[in-house]
């Protein structure tokens, strides 16, 4: 059979599925499952963000997130953004090079170990754990240096006991209006990273049992229907 008569044929049934398919019960039963699959298949694919660049810097972080998070850089204008998990350095670069065009911000970015050899007159690299008291001290001089809105970003340690201690702590450094972006839940969501549960969202539900000053952004977390941060943008409002 000739491939235009197919097509005829097959015409009529795919309008019918197109049709159910976009019904209210059918949608809402089936586009969470076509969005899983959607996803789990770009992490595949994309090696998990692992060959992501920023101007031929590494930054392991999904392309999605990225905007969103640059979006709300521009809209919050942060004197002063927080990052636990410095990783490669690729982010931190990013977040520093939005200020260059902004004119106006510094990054603070912890970790455990040096794995770059980056440098940027905004960027103040510290060693050592985001729960050391003199790592937290280093962070309240920063805050000190650059009054205005502080932004906090966590994706280090994904574990959900480290998530909660890493919320309690830098959780005050958060400004009104501003936002605490707890990385990764998506470890809770995705059967391929179920060998890291119970991670981040796990802690994420725990803090806001006990911190009402915060909100999630569900607006944020659903700009692009996937995200490797769910319920993780964490608003102040008081």
């Amino acid at each position: 059979m000739a491939d235009s008569r197919k097509k005829d044929l097959l015409l009529p049934y795919l309008r019918a599925l197109k049709k159910v398919m976009v019904s209210g019960p059918y949608l809402a039963t089936i586009q969470p499952v076509v969005n899983s699959l959607f996803f789990n298949q770009l992490v595949v694919r994309t090696r998990n963000f692992g060959r992501i660049t920023w101007l031929g810097k590494p930054i392991w972080q999904n392309v999605l997130d990225l905007w969103t998070i640059q979006e709300t850089i521009f809209e919050v204008k942060p004197s002063l953004i927080i990052e636990s998990g410095t990783n490669r350095g690729g982010s931190a670069y990013f977040y520093a090079q939005l200020f260059d065009l902004m004119g106006h911000g510094q990054v603070i970015t912890i970790d455990i170990h040096r794995l770059h050899d980056l440098s940027h007159p905004r960027i103040q690299f510290v060693i050592g754990s985001s729960l050391d008291d003199s790592v937290l001290e280093t962070v309240r001089e920063a805050v000190a240096r650059n009054p205005g809105p502080v932004m906090v970003i966590l994706d280090s340690d994904h574990r959900a006991a480290f998530v909660r201690q890493e919320m309690e702590r830098l959780a005050p450094f958060v400004t009104p209006s501003s936002f605490m972006l707890v990385q990764d839940g998506v470890v809770d969501v995705l059967p391929i990273f179920r060998r890291g549960r119970p991670g981040p969202l796990v802690a994420i539900k725990e803090f806001l049992r006990t911190h009402r000053e915060f909100e999630v952004d569900q607006a944020r977390t659903d700009r692009f229907l996937i995200t490797h941060h769910p319920s993780g943008w964490l608003k102040r409002v008081r």
